[in-house]
C-alpha cells in the first residue's frame, strides 16, 4: 500500500513539474497561411432542362393560357444534338437527377432533368453558351473543379504555410533582440477550400459571367510554436 502511494506521489510530482516547465517555457506561437490557385483539368458543367409550354415564348399568352407542353424527351434530344455539334461526346454526359417541377394550378407537372457534363477546357463552356437553345434550359452552372495533381498542391500549400509561420516568428522575435529556436508544436488548422459554384439564369448568361470561376483556390493555415532563445 505504501509503495503504491509512493509511486502515485512520484507520478503526481512529475505531472506538476511538466506543467510548470510548460508554463515557464519561453515560446512564440504564430499562424502561417498560404493560398494556391490551381488550373483544373476536369470541369463538371451542370445543365438542368425542364419541360415548358410553347405559349410561354409567343409574347402574348398569359400563364392561364399555357397548354402546349414541350416534352422532356424532345428538349433532351435537342440539347444532346447541340452538344454534339460543339464537340461534346455522349460518353461525358451523365444524368444526375430527374424530378417534378412545381405545378401551377390547373396545369400539368413539368418534369426536369439534370446533366453533369465532364469537360477539360473552359472554351467548351463558351461554345455551349453560344450555341445552346435556351428554351427548356432551366439553369447552367459550373460544378466541381478537379485536378489530378491535387495531392501535390496540398503538400505545397502546407509547406508554404509553415514557411510563412517561420518568417513571421523570426522577425517578431528578432524585434525583441531574441533568436528563434526549435519547433515545439505544429497544428494544421482547417483549410478553406474555395470550390466555385456559379449558378446563372440561362436567359442572362454570357461568357464573361464565368470569368471569376475558372480556377480552384485553396487556403492553408498552420499554427506553429517555436522556442525563444536568448
Amino acid at each position: 500500500m505504501k509503495t503504491k502511494l509512493f509511486l502515485s506521489a512520484i507520478v503526481f510530482f512529475m505531472v506538476l513539474t511538466a506543467q510548470a516547465q510548460e508554463v515557464n517555457e519561453h515560446y512564440i506561437e504564430v499562424t502561417g497561411t498560404s493560398e494556391i490557385e490551381i488550373m483544373p483539368d476536369k470541369i463538371h458543367y451542370i445543365i438542368e432542362i425542364r419541360e415548358y409550354f410553347e405559349e410561354e415564348f409567343d409574347g402574348k399568352s398569359k400563364p392561364e393560357e399555357y397548354h402546349t407542353k414541350v416534352p422532356l424527351s424532345q428538349i433532351e434530344q435537342g440539347l444532346r444534338k447541340k452538344l454534339s455539334e460543339v464537340g461534346i461526346t455522349q460518353d461525358v454526359i451523365r444524368t444526375q437527377e430527374i424530378g417534378d417541377y412545381w405545378r401551377k394550378q390547373g396545369q400539368d407537372f413539368l418534369i426536369s432533368k439534370q446533366f453533369d457534363i465532364t469537360l477539360t477546357d473552359f472554351k467548351q463552356i463558351d461554345e455551349i453558351i453560344k450555341h445552346i437553345d435556351t428554351k427548356g434550359i432551366n439553369t447552367m452552372r459550373i460544378g466541381e473543379l478537379e485536378n489530378k495533381d491535387m495531392l501535390a498542391y496540398h503538400q505545397k500549400g502546407k509547406i508554404e504555410a509553415l514557411k510563412a509561420a517561420q518568417r513571421k516568428a523570426t522577425y517578431l522575435v528578432e524585434a525583441l533582440g531574441k533568436r528563434l529556436g526549435n519547433v515545439i508544436r505544429i497544428v494544421e488548422k482547417d483549410s478553406g477550400n474555395a470550390f466555385p459554384i456559379a449558378q446563372s439564369n440561362v436567359l442572362s448568361s454570357n461568357v464573361a459571367s464565368f470569368d471569376n470561376f475558372r480556377t480552384i483556390k485553396k487556403d492553408y493555415s498552420m499554427l506553429v510554436r517555436f522556442e525563444i532563445v536568448d
